[in-house]
């Protein structure tokens, strides 16, 4: 299994636009073979931004490049656009892929 990560330091005040962004794009994962789920996370607010990430998993490393090279990547990344036409971040999303070296679930968690 592979969790590929953004973090997103969003500008204090810029949140609902953010959050709205998220709400209405159409992501296109689940045409995806090897795509398993996606969270959009909020993180705690300092005192220029408030930490947020996407945590996306995927059946193996390989699935998840393809999803990066693929017409739905690009489709889904062309509609995720600010119409404020200010920048909502401070700084660029910083990326973080991970390989699965061990799972744990709950069976009796909903």
């Amino acid at each position: 299994m592979f969790i590929a990560m953004n973090r997103f330091q969003v500008k204090r005040g810029a949140e609902q636009t953010f959050e709205e962004i998220w709400a209405t794009r159409e992501s296109y994962l689940s045409e995806m073979d090897g795509f398993v789920e996606f969270h959009l996370l909020k993180g705690p607010p300092a005192d220029d931004h408030t930490l947020y990430a996407t945590h996306t998993t995927w059946a193996d490393k390989a699935a998840f490049e393809a999803w990066t090279q693929s017409e739905q990547f690009r489709t889904s990344h062309a509609r995720a656009g600010n119409d404020t036409g200010q920048s909502l971040y401070l700084g660029h999303p910083r990326f973080e892929g991970f390989e699965v070296i061990r799972s744990e679930r709950n069976a009796a968690a909903a």
